[in-house]
This record gives C-alpha cells, structure tokens and sequence, in this order.
C-alpha cells in the first residue's frame, strides 16, 4: 500500500458530453463510478480523496471541496495542492476506471527521481495530462496561469516546470468515459 502519497479522485466536472454526472453512474458491482474508483484506489493508497464542488456520495469517503464557481480542472488542482500538506499528490480522473496498479506504482516510482514537479503518463495516441503526481511547488505557476484566466493543463505543463512524461503500451488502461456510447461500451 503507497502510504508517501496521497490519491485524489477529480470529480468535480459538469460531465456535458455525458448530459449527467457520470461519476454518479452505477458501473460494475458498484451504485457508482466514483465509488468503484474509490474503493479501488483505497486498496493502493494509504489516503485517498475525491475532489468536488458539494458531497454528492452516498458512501464514506474523504472530500477535498472546489469551492470556485468555476469548472475547470486546473482550480480543482490548485484547491487540492493547498488543501493537503504533501509535497506530492497522485491526481486522476474519475472516468479512467481501467488505469492499472502497475502504472500507478511506475507513475509514483518515477516521480521520486530528480524531483520531478510533474509526472504524467501517455500511451502510442495521447498523453494524459490528468492521471499524475503534481507536486505542490507547482502552485505558483497555477496562481499566475488562473490570475490570467488560463485553465487549460496543457499550457500549465509548457511552463518552466520539471516534466516527466512515462510512455505505456496498454492503450485499453487509458480508455476513458465522456459520453452515454462510451458508458455502454463499459457495461
């Protein structure tokens, strides 16, 4: 069990390509998505959150509040970095309930080398810029990008950072879950 780094479970997005929120969605043996990758991450990490605008959950579970008005991704980042006191926090997504233990272990293994202030993964078609460890030192440049309206991660990761990006194969471990065909094709 990784007890060095804390998991957080972004949850917190309006989900409009899926018309409803998809973290609430049953899948698998689970009521929802966010409980599935709840307790699945918790068998990974000593400490795991869900980052959310309210508490949604119908199950125990730890919640770090974005209590911004605004949905992005990069307020959510920035709400966790200074809610925990971690140097480094493992960050995914909801919607990637296949991304494997192998990979999570190699993300957090590899970011302990030479400091890296963000590692993330990508495979043969895409890099995937929110399933990673960020590193609290980052906040700085999150204050200035969001000072500037700029919410994009990509752009945040051009900036005078130490990136690390690890390559994987398996594609299938990134699929992810945006749209009611995506769902389906789940179940």
């Amino acid at each position: 069990m990784v007890q060095n780094i804390p998991c957080v479970i972004l949850s917190g997005g309006k989900s409009s390509r899926m018309g409803e929120d998809k973290s609430l969605l049953p899948f698998q043996n689970e009521k929802t998505l966010i409980e599935f990758q709840y307790k699945k991450l918790s068998q990974i990490f000593q400490s795991v959150y869900i980052s959310s605008k309210i508490d949604k959950f119908d199950f125990p579970c730890n919640i770090i509040y974005d209590k911004n008005e605004i949905y992005s991704p990069m307020v959510a980042i920035k709400s966790i970095l200074q809610n925990l006191d971690d140097e480094k926090v493992f960050i995914i997504t909801v919607d990637v309930p296949l991304l494997k233990e192998e990979t999570i272990l190699e993300l957090i293994n590899s970011s302990f080398k030479d400091k890296f202030d963000v590692t993330i993964c990508a495979d043969n078609s895409k890099t995937h810029n929110l399933i990673g460890v960020f590193r609290k030192a980052i906040l700085p440049m999150i204050d200035s990008m969001l000072e500037e309206d700029n919410h994009k991660i990509n752009m945040l990761l051009t900036q005078k950072l130490k990136l690390q990006t690890i390559f994987f194969k398996d594609e299938a471990q990134f699929l992810n879950i945006n749209t009611k065909d995506d769902y389906l094709a789940f179940l």
